[in-house]
This record gives structure tokens, C-alpha cells and sequence, in this order.
């Protein structure tokens, strides 16, 4: 068990989490997640930092960016109706985002042929091509 961390703050978490992977298209903030977790606004944050080793903020952004790259594999969908569609609010943020998660631009992403992946099953997909977190892209994107 973590630190300082019991199961009852572990079970609130993971309602948050839930509720990001479920709402993620939502205005969804830190208050507003606390809320869910029955916590203040400020543990919320430290506590789901030291259990997921990331922010909230990281692993929305995370989840949204996965949902546009199926979004933007299918191809019948602008970049800018893409970055509203799962509930980004700028376009310039969330193509920064999407950009030093994926490796390359949404607009990159989008034309590039995808068919690679046409045979392989929606779960299987998901897990190959979920995006990475912590700038990881910059150091694995092909030379």
C-alpha cells in the first residue's frame, strides 16, 4: 500500500479516475474531481500524484489524446472538431499536448495512412497505440 494511504483514499481515487476515463469529453477540473473523491482539492491532487505518478491534469489530457487518435484515424473529423469532441477547450493547447504525447502533429497523425492497424481488433488498438506520457514521444519518435 502506498504511503500514508489507506484503502478507503485508494477506492476514492480510483471513482476519479473512473470518471475522467468515462467523462473525459466533460469540463472536468481538479475541484470538480475532488468533489467525486469526497476530497479537498488539494489532496486530491498529492494523493493522485503519489498513486498514479502523474497529475490529474496529465492523465485527462492522456485519455482525451487517446480518443483523438481514434477520432482522427477514422479521418471523417477536422482537427478542430477533434479537439472539441473530447473536451478540449484550445486548440493551440491541445495540439501541443497531442503533439508531445504522439510525436507528431494531429494534423500529421490524421492524413497519414492507418491502415495498417484496419485489421487489427478495437481493444488491441487501443493498448498499442495509447499515447505516452512525460515527453517519452520526443525520444522514441523515429529519426
Amino acid at each position: 500500500m502506498l504511503e500514508g494511504m489507506n484503502l478507503e483514499d485508494l477506492v476514492r481515487l480510483r471513482r476519479a479516475r473512473d470518471a475522467m476515463d468515462r467523462d473525459y469529453a466533460q469540463p472536468l477540473d481538479v475541484p470538480a474531481l475532488a468533489k467525486v473523491a469526497l476530497m479537498s482539492p488539494g489532496h486530491f491532487s498529492r494523493s493522485f500524484r503519489a498513486a498514479y505518478g502523474e497529475t490529474p491534469y496529465s492523465y485527462l489530457m492522456t485519455r482525451r489524446v487517446e480518443r483523438a487518435k481514434a477520432l482522427l484515424r477514422r479521418g471523417d473529423m477536422s482537427v478542430t472538431d477533434v479537439c472539441f469532441a473530447v473536451g478540449c477547450t484550445s486548440l493551440g493547447s491541445f495540439s501541443s499536448r497531442f503533439s508531445e504525447l504522439v510525436g507528431e502533429s494531429p494534423s500529421a497523425y490524421r492524413a497519414r495512412s492507418h491502415e495498417d492497424g484496419a485489421a487489427v481488433p478495437a481493444c488491441v488498438a487501443k493498448v498499442s497505440t495509447r499515447p505516452v506520457r512525460n515527453g517519452e514521444a520526443k525520444s522514441a519518435a523515429p529519426s
